[in-house]
């Protein structure tokens, strides 16, 4: 083990002192410490471990290493205020320490007395360490889709390429005229991290379209924000379905051309159980009202025989039929999931 460690760890004498330390403090504890994509980790979980990943929140950024500093020096020094789930050092492929590391404790109280305890301590002489909440950044913005590109599609690909997907919003491109952009949002950091890597290595496929992905930036989201306020997707807009004029009705609000007798939400139940998929089970969830008496709501849509779920944004306007803005919200989404799975022809 020592020797396939060392062949993991570097290529060549630099800092040799140290790494032999390294080496014997491995030999000597057991601890496992795997090499990946440029950092060395170790636990996430660790031994022993049972039930789920500690909570965002639970890990520490920590800064201003000296790059000549190994984990049989950190581990211990950050183990000592809180049990560790996680520990990641950033490496260079000389061997040395690229000066930060990430600490993910088992919970919040533990991050937070390593941050009041460890800020600015001396791990050498002469060299205080950073050590601060960690941003712990899960959300990607995938620009440069195609227009035709689907929310229930692209989740359906996301699942069978990446993990940890919880949820996509799809945007007018602000740069690419004619396309959208996606932020996906996963369960924790590393999810996003190697999400975004295989998305930049791979190929979504998505009609052949060039696309960029990066971390989703505070600039961007507080535009794709201020945008959605004005304006509003045209993806979350049922294809086949009209909309009102635009003197009366918000950007993606929707009528459907379907006779009233034909209630929507019926056929789409009908139709699930006719495949075998079982019933449709709704929610939904009213997140916005306009002056003018327009309802934004958000809503999710689980079919049990379906791979994954729909979700997204939907406006709707209540009227004198008497459906509640709920009811009238479900019919709208059931037509735009029967065009999403391609079963209704208007």
């Amino acid at each position: 083990m020592e020797g396939a460690l060392e062949a993991q760890m570097w290529s060549d004498a630099i800092n040799q002192n140290n790494k032999t330390a390294l080496l014997a403090w491995v030999k000597t504890t057991g601890i496992q410490l795997v090499q990946v994509n440029g950092q060395r980790k170790y636990g996430g979980p660790p031994p022993g471990w049972i039930g789920e990943p500690p909570l965002s929140g639970s890990e520490v950024f920590i800064g201003k290493l000296p790059q000549d500093i190994y984990e049989n020096k950190l581990i211990p020094l950050f183990q000592s205020v809180g049990k560790l789930y996680e520990f990641r050092l950033m490496m260079t492929f000389s061997g040395l320490n690229r000066g930060f590391a990430y600490a993910k404790y088992s919970n919040r109280r533990s991050a937070q007395v390593a941050i009041a305890a460890l800020n600015n301590f001396e791990v050498q002489k002469g060299c205080p360490i950073m050590v601060c909440r960690s941003t712990e950044k899960c959300e990607l913005c995938v620009d440069g889709l195609s227009s035709l590109v689907e929310q229930g599609q692209l989740q359906t690909l996301l699942q069978e390429v990446t993990t940890g997907v919880l949820n996509i919003s799809l945007y007018r491109s602000p740069s690419r005229k004619g396309g959208q952009l996606a932020v996906l949002k996963y369960n924790s950091h590393r999810a996003a991290a190697m999400a975004k890597k295989t998305l930049v290595e791979g190929n979504l496929g998505l009609y052949g379209e060039e696309i960029e992905v990066d971390w989703l930036k505070v600039d961007m989201k507080q535009k794709l924000r201020a945008n959605s306020e004005r304006t509003f997707p045209e993806s979350s807009q049922p294809r086949g379905c009209e909309r009102d004029s635009p003197s009366q009705a918000p950007g993606n609000a929707v009528t459907c051309p379907l006779p009233q007798a034909l209630c929507v939400l019926d056929y789409l139940n009908a139709l699930c159980k006719k495949q075998q998929l079982g019933i449709p089970v709704f929610l939904t969830k009213c997140v916005q009202a306009n002056p003018d008496g327009w309802l934004r709501f958000w809503y999710q849509v689980v079919i049990p025989g379906y791979p994954s779920p729909f979700s997204g944004f939907m406006w709707i306007k209540p009227d004198k039929s008497g459906l509640s803005g709920h009811d009238k919200a479900k019919n709208a989404i059931a037509l735009q999931l029967l065009k999403t799975l391609g079963c209704l022809v208007v």
